[in-house]
């Protein structure tokens, strides 16, 4: 039969009319396509080894996904080169126009983001925010702490190293970030409680880890009676414990970090760091792409997902 109308539709449309048969002829009768793949990217604020954990956990939701249900899951993962706000935006530009089923996103600046979420929202691509805060008049699922809690600990912690008094300083961070500015706000909140408590320094890293280390080390040039220092970010007590370890002050500067990074674990094992209050990166993106995997299924956004900390000591 197929040779017979191949003689009558002619060498071409014949060869188009048995590819398309055998195509058919692959899948078991009454079995079903294939589901597309459920892509969604996700958007750091920079590359860093935070973000790497982050994207380990979301990864791990996608194989849970493919398990539970046979749909493939793909996690793009996408990276501004440096922390600025002109990059983020940018990046989240690209990815709106890929046309993905939902991407999550560490916001630089809620406010100055606002309008390509809002447009991501307008083509029908589910949003979360993870270790930030959405912007107040969005409906989108923030996945990720209580920053103010996490600041709070770190610092009195710190307060209580130093018997409540001395110099210190605060690493920023990146000051536009709404998870930074919040433990920023909520350590000076802390050493305000304390008269013998003197804030000498905030420098920001931008969330590099290079630029924490310069900017500690240049701190305690400048203030060489200080005792203390706290972080707003991951990458502010990895800096700031390079840069105690290489001016030789391990027990005369006590520092209490963010996170638990192995770097950060092995200066606080080796004595340069005191402590630290982390986050849960893994389970930050693991349950970002769960909340946009439900709502791909229709289930109602939900406003946040709390993770949690821990303390490491």
């Amino acid at each position: 039969m197929v040779l017979s109308l191949i003689r009558l539709l002619g060498r071409g449309a014949g060869a188009v009319l048995v590819s398309g048969l055998m195509g058919a002829q692959a899948l078991p009768a009454g079995a079903a396509p294939a589901k597309p793949a459920l892509r969604v990217v996700m958007v750091p604020k920079v590359s860093h080894p935070w973000f790497e954990a982050v994207r380990q956990g979301a990864l791990e939701a996608g194989r849970m996904i493919t398990a539970e249900t046979g749909r493939a899951v793909r996690v793009d993962y996408q990276p501004p080169a440096e922390a600025t706000i002109e990059q983020q935006q940018q990046v989240l530009r690209r990815a709106i126009a890929s046309k993905p089923d939902g991407i999550f996103i560490d916001l630089l600046d809620a406010s100055r983001l606002t309008p390509l979420l809002r447009q991501a929202r307008a083509a029908g691509i589910r949003l979360a925010v993870f270790d930030s805060e959405a912007p107040a008049d969005l409906a989108i699922t923030s996945v990720g702490n209580d920053y103010c809690k996490q600041a709070t600990l770190a610092s009195e912690r710190l307060v209580t190293l130093l018997g409540g008094r001395g110099q210190v300083a605060i690493m920023q961070g990146v000051p536009t970030a709404p998870n930074h500015a919040i433990r920023f706000r909520c350590h000076q909140e802390v050493f305000r409680r304390y008269p013998a408590i003197q804030v000498v320094a905030t420098p920001s890293d931008q969330d590099s880890i290079a630029t924490a280390e310069r900017e500690a080390l240049a701190t305690m040039q400048a203030h060489p009676a200080l005792r203390g220092w706290v972080a707003s970010d991951a990458s502010g007590p990895i800096g700031i414990g390079r840069a105690i370890r290489s001016l030789g002050a391990q027990g005369r500067v006590q520092a209490v970090g963010l996170d638990d990074l192995p770097e950060l674990v092995a200066l606080i094992r080796e004595g340069v760091v005191q402590s630290s209050v982390a986050t849960k990166p893994k389970a930050q993106g693991y349950w970002a792409v769960l909340a946009l995997w439900q709502q791909q299924l229709g289930a109602p956004v939900i406003e946040r997902i709390d993770t949690g900390i821990t303390l490491v000591e």
